[in-house]
């Protein structure tokens, strides 16, 4: 029991690190002028009903870059963060861990504390049937004994009636600012999920460099977008572009709005630098979190 507790302590020391050495960097190489943070709506609470029964597929952004997916009674989560983060939040999350009924799966794109918290993590292990995510985080959940499993990219698994296909992604930060003893970070180490359900197919991209990849995907009916300026991510005129490969596409907005840190871009989006670039912007769609979203099928 000792050393369990040991391995989880060293797992937690090392994801706080990763994003602390993210946010010195990317505040090192890329200041910004900005003086306000753009917030999101007031936050829409909601319970257990929207885990229940369902003849429909709806999404609820948790805040960060998470989000609660009922597919017709099957329920996911994509990296969620409800509790327990080392910054300062500017929201409030519209539903604690204690109070999630129960999980088909969690869906965690890679290790960074904000995507994959373990402090909300643990407290769902008991009402979650698995957790996916890339060979590298997957290793580090079976050190705590969860019951997870770890896949390639372009593998794909099956949750229910759900299908999941893991999209490339370049996160590898870590490996430009080393550490001493510090591990050698590889692209496979993250990922996106291409989720399709009954009702249309959800892109959770994750936190990428635009990759070519990216902008040749079969079509997805909604986009978990982030949009933040960062080099570690899209940034602004990466994300513009990929929105505009697909044009029809609902750009559900994410990665925004959530944490006190006007001098770190990756949390610093702001839906208004959208609307002039993004082709038929009435897609641009900014949710409270909590606030559920219904899934449809494009015209294709």
């Amino acid at each position: 029991m000792k050393a369990k507790q040991l391995a989880i302590a060293l797992i937690l020391t090392l994801l706080t690190c990763d994003i602390q050495a993210q946010q010195k960097t990317d505040s090192l190489s890329k200041k910004t002028e900005k003086k306000y943070q753009a917030t999101p709506p007031k936050t829409q609470p909601f319970g257990k009903e929207a885990f229940g029964a369902s003849k429909s597929t709806t999404l609820r952004w948790l805040g960060m870059a998470g989000f609660l997916i009922n597919s017709r009674g099957t329920t996911l989560m994509v990296d969620p963060l409800l509790q327990g983060f080392d910054m300062p939040i500017l929201i409030e999350f519209p539903i604690k861990p204690k109070d999630v009924p129960s999980l088909d799966a969690v869906l965690v794109t890679h290790a960074d504390n904000d995507h994959f918290s373990v402090p909300t993590n643990k407290d769902l292990v008991g009402v979650t049937k698995a957790f996916h995510s890339t060979i590298y985080v997957d290793s580090l959940m079976k050190n705590m004994s969860w019951p997870s499993f770890g896949h390639d990219i372009g593998a794909v698994f099956k949750v229910n009636d759900i299908s999941v296909k893991l999209t490339p992604a370049d996160h590898a930060y870590q490996n430009a600012y080393p550490r001493p003893g510090q591990r050698h970070f590889k692209n496979e180490d993250a990922c996106g999920f291409m989720i399709q359900t009954p009702d249309g197919t959800i892109w959770a991209p994750g936190d990428s460099r635009l990759l070519d990849e990216h902008l040749h995907l079969p079509t997805p009916d909604a986009i978990l977008f982030d949009f933040s300026d960062s080099e570690w991510h899209f940034t602004l005129a990466g994300a513009i572009k990929l929105a505009n490969a697909y044009p029809d596409t609902p750009l559900l907005l994410s990665h925004w709005g959530s944490v006190d840190a006007p001098d770190f871009s990756p949390f610093n989006g702001d839906p208004k630098s959208l609307y002039d670039k993004v082709v038929n912007p009435k897609r641009i769609i900014v949710l409270a979190p909590g606030q559920p979203y219904s899934l449809r099928k494009l015209r294709k």
